[in-house]
Parts: structure tokens; C-alpha cells; sequence
């Protein structure tokens, strides 16, 4: 009674795409079979109830039917859905079935036809309208014919224009329920599609800043490794160089007057040498310091400070607290670089005559403390690292950082140094 729901689903898809063809095929060539199946149907039985006059009657009526057919045929493709001439067809049909049905009740087949394609001809406010008067027809047909010969026929007409009337309205309301449930299903399935487009985008989006940030991680990889080399080639080879320099000079002025010092002090500026170059090739490969190949971190900072003490000829306690433990590597290769960074400003700047250094086991924290009892500085006026000035503070507390561990440091003019330096302790594995 109403026009199917329109599919859904794109072009080419096979089940309901068919299913919206073939409606659109009875549109357009099924009012001509059914009008033509009307005709002969109704020709069978023109003996029997039709007078020769009623039959031309009916066969002018069945001609403008296919010349009304015709007309629609052509007009129908440039026709809007409930528009001014889709009424005017449905009207001048519905009269015309009327009236064949008058004069042979068998026409109402043709009649029928207004229970089927109501929906895209009449406005929604005129549908109901529109079944009622088709069922008028129908009735009509199914009572006898039109007009009702006796008072039975009367009362058959109206209980079969009743039913014929419920039928029509139900499966009219079945028919827009439907349509607005497809409806709701083609706006559903296009909006998922929207949301894929977007998700597709969306995802080429985050390939593309996957893609940036695989480029950053790699910058932030090298400028990191730019600053370890930097860091490690500043804590080795920039204080094995200082130390060498300082025996040279020890050297320079003993050469004349006692060559067995002079000649002890170029061995150690050979060894500072050897030393270093060591410790170089240990950066390059990112390997712990040379000082953790053979002992643990207590032995290692230990003889680094007796090796500090003999170098710069100052007294220098290395003293160890807590329950000793096996740390892990990086951990134990920080706080050692840590250490000899402090130890090597120590002997650079401070000019003290005694140093300390602790090393403190606690239950989830190492604390190592590098004191001295130099002239001192003002921490907050000290100068950033720089090409000339080196890596120093800002170097230990980026080490310590790395690690999750911090450095503080306190000093004042006159009053020595203290550097400190927390770390978690993470056990040797």
C-alpha cells in the first residue's frame, strides 16, 4: 500500500538493492499488466453483466486508462514524490477504476492498484484519504458490484468496506513504520561511516605523529649521547689531562735539581696517559668506568680516593657506612663518576688540606657525600656548564637525575664544600 522503504545500503549490494529494482519495475510496467489483466478478466464476464452499451462505455474508459497510463509513464521521472501531478494521476485513476468497476466489478484488479502505490504519489495528509476511497471501490466489487442491489448487498458493503478500510489503515501504518525504521537504520549505517572516515583519519593522523615522534626520539637519542660522551670525556679525559699537565709542570721545575723526582712524576703523567686513553675507549663503548672492572663500588671509590690523595698531596678519609651490598652497575658507575668529578673540583679549585668521603647504605637509598675544607664558593653564582667551563655541578645532578637520584650542594665563601649525592639502590641483579 505504500511504497517500500528506500535500501539503505550503497549501490551494489545485492539483496536489498534487487528488492528496491524490481518495485521500481512494477511501478513503471505494473499498472499497465494489472490494467491489462483487469480488461480481459472483465471482457470474459461482459456477457453476463454488461449491456453492449455499458461495454463500449467501458472500453473508452479502459483506453483513457492506458492513455493516462502513458502520460504518467513519461511524466512520472521528472515528478516529485507526493507532488501536484502524482495527486492528479492518483485522482483521475482512482475515478476512472471507480467507474469500470461500476460497470464490471472485476475492474476493481484495477483498483487494487491504489493500495500499492499511494505512498509516492499522495502527501502523507491525503494518504488516509486515499485508502478509504480505494476501499469504497474494492467493497463495491466484493458486494456484488456497484451500486448495491439490495438491502444485503448493502450490508455486505459496508462490513466488507469496514474490512477493507481497517486492512488498508493497518498495513499502511505497518508499511510507515517500516520505512521510518530504515530510515533510522540508513541514517545509523551512514553516520558509522562517517565515524570510519574520521577513525581512518584519525589514524593516518597518528601515523603521521608516530612517525614524528620515532624522528624526536631519535634527535633526543643522539643529542642524549652527544651529552653522555661529553659528560664521560669531561670526567675522564679532561681530568687525566689536568693531571698529566700538573705532573709536567711538577717536571719543569724539578728537572735540574732532582731528576729521580722529576723522572717519578713523568711515570705518573705516563700512567694519567695510559689512563685516560682507557677510559676514552671505555666512553665510546658506554662500558662502566675501568675502576668497577675488578672491584666493587666500595673498593673502587676507595682506591679512587687514595689515588686523589697521592695525586694532589692532600689527606683524604674514605669511610663507609651501613650494611655494604652489591648495587647495580649504572648505579655504581654514577655515583663513582660522581665521586672523582667532585674529587677532581676538589683538587682544581678548593685548595683544601683534608677531604671526606662517605658512602652511606640505607635501606632504599644510597647517599654518597664528598666534603672538603676548601676556600668554598656561592652555589647560586656558579657558572652553567659551557664549552670553557665544563660539565660540574650541572653534570653530576644531570648523572644523578638519569637515575632517579638527585645532588645538592652546599658551600659558602671561606667555608669548604659539601656535595651530596641520593640515589635509589637497586641491588645487583
Amino acid at each position: 500500500m505504500t511504497q517500500p522503504p528506500r535500501s539503505p545500503y550503497p549501490s551494489g549490494a545485492t539483496g536489498p538493492r534487487t528488492v528496491e529494482d524490481r518495485w521500481e519495475q512494477f511501478h513503471r510496467y505494473g499498472p499497465y499488466a494489472v490494467l491489462t489483466l483487469a480488461v480481459l478478466v472483465g471482457a470474459v464476464a461482459a456477457d453476463l453483466i454488461m449491456t453492449r452499451t455499458e461495454m463500449y462505455a467501458a472500453g473508452v474508459l479502459a483506453a483513457v486508462a492506458y492513455g493516462l497510463q502513458v502520460w504518467w509513464g513519461r511524466a512520472r521521472p521528472r515528478t516529485a514524490p507526493g507532488g501536484p501531478a502524482g495527486v492528479a494521476y492518483y485522482t483521475a485513476r482512482t475515478v476512472l477504476a471507480f467507474a469500470l468497476s461500476w460497470l464490471n466489478p472485476f475492474f476493481a484488479i484495477y483498483a487494487a492498484l491504489g493500495y500499492f502505490d499511494i505512498g509516492p504519489l499522495l502527501p502523507k495528509r491525503l494518504v488516509r484519504a486515499g485508502l478509504l476511497t480505494t476501499a469504497v471501490t474494492l467493497a463495491g466489487s466484493q458486494s456484488g458490484g456497484l451500486p448495491p442491489a439490495t438491502l444485503m448487498n448493502w450490508v455486505a458493503f459496508g462490513a466488507l468496506y469496514l474490512i477493507n478500510s481497517v486492512l488498508a489503515l493497518f498495513f499502511w501504518q505497518v508499511g510507515m513504520r517500516e520505512e521510518e525504521k530504515a530510515r533510522v537504520q540508513a541514517e545509523t549505517i551512514a553516520e558509522l561511516e562517517r565515524t570510519n572516515l574520521r577513525l581512518e583519519q584519525a589514524m593516518a593522523e597518528n601515523a603521521a605523529l608516530h612517525a614524528q615522534l620515532l624522528v624526536q626520539a631519535r634527535e633526543a637519542g643522539v643529542d642524549d649521547e652527544r651529552r653522555r660522551l661529553a659528560a664521560e670525556i669531561h670526567d675522564t679525559l679532561a681530568q687525566g689531562l689536568t693531571g698529566i699537565i700538573a705532573q709536567l709542570q711538577v717536571v719543569t721545575s724539578l728537572t735540574d735539581r732532582d731528576p729521580e723526582t722529576a723522572r717519578v712524576h713523568l711515570d705518573r703523567a705516563a700512567a694519567l696517559a695510559r689512563h685516560s686513553l682507557g677510559e676514552a675507549r671505555r666512553s665510546v663503548h658506554n662500558l662502566a668506568p675501568g675502576a668497577l672492572e675488578h672491584d666493587e663500588l666500595t673498593g673502587a671509590l676507595e682506591k679512587t680516593v687514595a689515588a686523589w690523595a697521592e695525586q694532589h698531596r692532600v689527606r683524604a678519609d674514605f669511610t663507609v657506612t651501613g650494611t655494604v651490598e652489591p648495587v647495580h652497575d649504572e648505579i655504581a658507575a654514577t655515583l663513582l663518576r660522581i665521586a672523582g668529578e667532585a674529587l677532581a673540583n676538589a683538587g682544581r679549585h678548593a685548595g683544601a688540606s683534608r677531604v671526606g668521603v662517605t658512602l652511606s647504605f640505607m635501606d632504599d637509598e644510597l647517599t654518597l657525600d664528598v666534603r672538603d675544607d676548601g676556600r668554598g664558593f656561592d652555589p647560586a653564582a656558579a657558572a652553567p656548564a659551557s664549552r670553557t667551563g665544563g660539565f660540574g655541578l650541572g653534570g653530576m645532578r644531570a648523572r644523578a637525575e638519569r637515575i632517579a637520584g638527585a645532588v645538592e650542594v652546599e658551600s659558602e665563601p671561606g667555608g669548604g664544600t659539601a656535595v651530596s649525592a641520593r640515589v635509589p639502590l637497586v641491588r645487583h641483579p
